[in-house]
């Protein structure tokens, strides 16, 4: 009757030790699904191939948010990102697979004498791979564990690629609205420029100076060179915008006309620090990074664990095996060794967690402190001494006209005037700058900062990290 038992109990084992080595499975750790969940959110637009995507065609006059869902769509470093977070999703069964070997048959046959039946001369053994150990369940779910960190940190890389993309873009975007405006601006003094000289030459016929037509005439070369130079400069904008747009570096492109209104800040500094302090992409990344070298400390430590290897064997119906090889912890350096490499390792990326969020604080600091004062120049020029220019040079006008003042002062409050003009679209362009940087140093965008609320964590969904309409 025992014997009977351990024969059953044999084929039993036989029967699980082969199913499981042929199917399989994987010891994923929780959090798995919702990371695929995420990747699969964000995969949609980049799963076609380039040329079977269909890019967004820029209307006339386009709008930050049209050049910025181009830019999305058609980056490749952003696009390669991506697949660097899927293919590191995708590791996280291979590391938690198990059985982790390979499943070893062995045949023999007897060709000894004796009444033997045929099928008793055979001889089938099942084993994993002698050249690789099966694993402890556990040590190939803490593998897991490990690979879903780097997954995480892939993710959190890609948000930083899409945060970097979108401030280099506004950023253009920004500089090229500016230039656009200067050359609008340069334009005019040239205008100026001209009539002066005109007005002075007229003067010499009536017995004016030679150095005041002589005078005019440099002031006209130096503002027609100057409106070429900006000129250079605008077209060098727009061929490096095209270029972030996949489009031909002599594409049409019209800049903002006049420029967009600043884009709103619906949150106080404390929020904003706050943001950039539990969102910063690249401070996610470490974090992940730490957790991850924290659980491959805990993975070194779990190598005092023993491996065992079942054997299955039997030849034909005269006998049944079973057996274990267990496989001692005996390199105890190598051991020692690892673990404290593990530890070291996660000192270093405490550390430089630590360092990293204080140097971002310092950097967003620093950059919403610009932005305010561009905020402040601009409301100053943009609301009195735009304003205050104008209503002089329109007072100089009617001056002139009515002999009262001279033709030079008249000149001079336009000159003012087109001065203070520029210095508030620099002050604009500035701060729009500024909000890009403080956007790309948060990892949120601005337009849903305040949906966030109080105590943001880093467990912000990635979606709400997005501009209404505006998607990579």
């Amino acid at each position: 009757m025992f014997i009977c038992r351990a024969e059953a109990a044999a084929r039993a084992l036989a029967v699980i030790v082969v199913s499981v080595a042929t199917t399989g499975c994987a010891l994923t750790p929780d959090g798995t699904s919702e990371e695929m969940s995420r990747i699969a959110r964000q995969g949609g637009r980049y799963e076609p191939g380039i040329e079977e995507r269909s890019l967004p065609e820029l209307p006339a006059q386009a709008t930050w948010e049209d050049v910025l869902r181009r830019a999305f769509l058609a980056n490749g470093e952003l696009e390669a990102a991506y697949f660097d977070w899927k293919a590191a999703a995708e590791r996280i069964e291979v590391a938690s697979a198990w059985p982790n070997s390979r499943l070893m048959l062995g045949y023999s046959y007897t060709f000894s004498g004796g009444n033997m039946k045929g099928f008793d001369r055979n001889s089938f053994s099942f084993s994993p791979d002698s050249m690789e150990s099966l694993l402890w369940p556990t040590k190939a779910a803490q593998q897991g564990k490990v690979a879903l960190d780097e997954a995480r940190a892939a993710g959190a890389r890609f948000r930083a690629a899409k945060f970097d993309l979108q401030r280099r873009v506004l950023v253009a975007w920004a500089e090229f609205g500016l230039l656009a405006e200067k050359a609008r601006i340069e334009r005019e003094r040239r205008s100026l420029a001209q009539l002066t000289f005109e007005t002075a030459r007229s003067r010499l016929l009536g017995g004016g100076m030679q150095q005041d037509l002589l005078r005019a005439e440099v002031e006209v070369r130096v503002a027609d060179d100057t409106v070429r130079a900006i000129e250079a400069e605008l077209a060098s904008a727009r061929a490096l915008l095209n270029s972030m747009l996949a489009r031909a570096p002599d594409a049409p492109l019209a800049a903002p006309t006049p420029m967009q209104p600043p884009r709103e800040i619906a949150a106080d500094d404390a929020a904003l620090l706050q943001a950039a302090v539990d969102l910063n992409p690249e401070l996610e990344v470490l974090a992940h990074q730490t957790a991850g070298r924290a659980d491959a400390l805990e993975l070194a430590k779990m190598q005092w664990l023993p491996d065992i290897n079942p054997t299955f064997a039997f030849t034909g119906s005269a006998s049944q095996a079973i057996g274990a090889a267990i496989m001692l912890p005996t390199t105890i350096k190598e051991i020692e060794g690892g673990i404290k490499e593990a530890g070291a390792n996660l000192r270093g990326s405490e550390a430089m967690l630590r360092q990293a969020r204080r140097d971002r604080e310092g950097l967003f600091v620093a950059t919403l402190v610009s932005l305010r004062d561009a905020e402040r120049q601009a409301a100053l020029f943009s609301g009195n001494i735009v304003p205050a220019a104008e209503r002089i040079a329109a007072i100089s006008r009617q001056s002139y006209s009515a002999g009262m003042v001279g033709y030079l002062d008249m000149i001079e409050a336009e000159r003012t005037l087109l001065a203070s003009r520029l210095t508030a679209a620099e002050a604009r362009a500035v701060r729009e700058k500024r909000l890009a940087e403080i956007e790309a140093l948060m990892g949120v965008d601005i337009e849903t900062i305040a949906d966030l609320g109080a105590g943001a964590t880093s467990g912000v969904p990635f979606a709400a990290s997005h501009k209404p309409g505006v998607h990579p």
